[in-house]
């Protein structure tokens, strides 16, 4: 006979389900629909997943119901249908699984995205209305998912409470950070929804196995209370007109086991996973012997202030990257804007940069789809507080024509000329996912437009009374099966006006020697990229998560298990021995900084001028 599901979680680990949106989508079902009306349209197709995950190994099923509640279904003209969906929804899970596993009915926040600013009360009648309905079928529990807010979780985990004794599963959707997106540090919004009568607290959505790692890695044991996990499976791509993922099941299987060592009692997939994510992560468990429910202790990182970056002389003038790459070796770093208010380590990183004579400081353009502040602002304060040069990546994501326009003429006021255009992750997949994805321009038209302002010509056609000056980079991602196809889609940027080109992170030496064969044929300079790894966790979460990356089998291995100062020097080694690679075919070197451990990138460029023999720094003074 089946436990009740709080006395199963105080003994076992339960596997829970995958990704439906997503799985679906990968069906063949469109973005931009109901996947919880098909609960009424395609019931067999439903069903068909709820077995699908079942037959993997999951045990705990979530029912097709995420955004069955009247506010969310009105968007689509299904106010009406509330009842039958989510009716619907605990039926064919039920159906599918019978007794052999647990049905939660799922339940997604509200104000989540473009209905953030959604009235309490309405937020209140939808959750009361869809939670009375799924609390009249035949649930085992229910799991509230993704929410952004304590304040609303609580909510919602307070009506249930006031209507039911079920177990209610409470999930955050979180980027690693110490807190709520309401602020509220995690250890204490654990707290208080224990206290509101949850059973289990935890995580999903959001970020891949590696994000979730480092929330729960934030947290001190709650008596008691188990965690679940539920990660994405990495973090999307856009290849090709579809959406990707790059987490591989075994990746997930190894993060299984990571997460039952902190405490998780269920641990299943969100976006992008699949049932062979969910096979893989039940037969890594197989056999585990979990702890106590709140025994596992986590440390708490320190945070250390350093002291103020001093103000430089006032910049003089010198030749553009392009002038200087074709002369001699030439390194470019990236260091991230940060996400807060904050500028004081950043300022000393690109200080630090800056007196180990990097050619250039370049900065993303709120790279992952996640919030930064503007690169911009601080591309002007590195030039005129350090007189370091910037270089400023623009993203066809977040603009319009129109601001895009407008933003490249505020550079050009600035005397900032150095731009790499780039397309960028949607933002459905950032940090604020109800935002819109602009894209009005591709890569290809944005690299045209932009040379178009060097002809003194806006991009409604009429004329400027003054000529532009953008030295225009083009991103390049030789991480590809096909690296033929890569460079002919390169050629096309080349043929729209790219000046230089820079490349994702390379760690594979043969594959640099590749990239020199295939593109050498170019007129334009190539910056490879090269990014120190810090961890064997920033390693795997690179290798699995992000689009774009791959790690060769032989790094993986040699990071494997390090981190701390262990892991940045191992990173910084095997980062030299590419750059020793790289060096004999590029002049141009592109050094990514890993989590404003500028450190490591200073390394680096140091070890560049050592091995090219370079001397000649005040011929090439960093200012402008």
């Amino acid at each position: 006979m089946k436990l009740d599901l709080r006395t199963a979680l105080q003994r076992d680990i339960l596997v829970g389900d995958g990704a439906m949106g997503t799985y679906l989508y990968q069906m063949g079902f469109p973005v931009g629909i109901s996947y919880e009306e098909l609960n009424l349209l395609r019931p067999e197709t439903v069903a068909d997943v709820h077995r699908r995950y079942f037959e993997a190994g999951a045990r705990l099923i979530e029912t097709n119901t995420f955004s069955a509640n009247r506010e969310k279904l009105s968007k689509y003209g299904l106010e009406g249908d509330v009842e039958a969906i989510n009716r619907a929804g605990v039926e064919l899970a039920r159906k599918a699984v019978g007794d052999e596993a647990y049905v939660v009915g799922a339940i997604g926040s509200i104000r989540a995205g473009k209905r953030k600013n959604v009235r309490t009360t309405d937020v209140e009648e939808s959750l009361r209305e869809q939670i009375g309905i799924l609390l009249d079928s035949p649930v085992d529990g229910l799991l509230l998912e993704t929410f952004y807010d304590l304040e609303e979780l609580q909510l919602a985990l307070r009506i249930i409470r006031s209507m039911s004794e079920l177990p209610v599963i409470c999930q955050f959707a979180n980027e690693g950070t110490g807190s709520t997106q309401d602020g509220v540090p995690l250890q204490e919004a654990f707290q208080r929804l224990r206290n509101d009568g949850a059973d289990v607290i935890g995580f999903n959505c959001r970020v891949g196995p590696n994000g979730i790692l480092r929330s729960m890695e934030k947290l001190t044991p709650i008596a008691g209370i188990p965690f679940s996990a539920f990660p994405n499976a990495g973090l999307p791509d856009y290849v090709d007109g579809h959406y990707t993922y790059a987490a591989t099941p075994q990746y997930f299987a190894e993060s299984a086991l990571r997460f039952a060592d902190l405490g998780a009692r269920i641990i299943g997939g969100c976006c992008g996973t699949t049932p062979e994510h969910i096979a893989a992560v039940a037969n890594a468990l197989q056999g585990y012997v979990p702890a106590a429910p709140g025994t596992m202790a986590s440390a708490r990182p320190v945070r250390v202030s350093e002291p103020a970056p001093a103000k430089p002389a006032p910049p003089a003038g010198k030749p553009s990257l392009l002038e200087i790459v074709k002369q001699r070796k030439t390194v470019i770093v990236e260091l991230d804007p940060p996400r807060d208010l904050d500028i004081e380590k950043f300022m000393q990183g690109s200080k630090a940069l800056q007196d180990a004579h990097v050619d250039a400081i370049t900065m993303a353009d709120n790279s992952l789809a996640v919030t930064r502040m503007s690169n911009l602002a601080l591309g002007y304060l590195v030039q005129e507080r350090l007189s370091a040069r910037p270089l400023i990546h623009i993203a066809c994501r977040d603009r319009n024509m129109i601001g895009t326009q407008s933003h490249l003429m505020g550079l050009h006021a600035l005397g900032i000329d150095h731009v790499l255009a780039v397309t960028g992750d949607p933002a459905k997949f950032g940090d604020l996912p109800g935002s819109s994805s602009v894209y009005d321009l591709t890569s290809f038209e944005i690299i045209r437009m932009i040379k178009q302002l060097n002809e003194g010509i806006a991009f409604s056609g009429k004329p400027l009374k003054q000529k532009a000056n953008f030295v225009v980079g083009a991103a390049f991602n030789p991480n590809v099966k096909h690296l033929d196809k890569a460079v002919q889609r390169l050629e096309r940027k080349i043929e729209a006006g790219a000046d230089y080109i820079m490349t994702q992170p390379v760690y594979d030496a043969k594959l640099i020697e590749q990239i020199y064969e295939a593109t050498k044929h170019l007129n334009i300079p190539i910056f490879i990229g090269i990014a120190p790894l810090a961890s064997g966790g920033n390693a795997e979460y690179l290798h699995n998560e992000v689009p774009g990356i791959r790690l060769s089998d032989e790094v993986r291995e040699r990071m494997n298990g390090l981190k701390g100062s262990e892991g940045r020097a191992m990173g910084v080694e095997i980062a030299k021995e590419l750059l020793d690679a790289a060096m004999p075919f590029f002049n141009g070197i592109y050094l990514m900084t890993p989590f404003l451990a500028y450190e490591m990138c200073v390394d680096l460029t140091k070890y560049v001028w050592e091995k090219s023999n370079r001397h000649d720094f005040h011929l090439y003074p960093l200012s402008k």
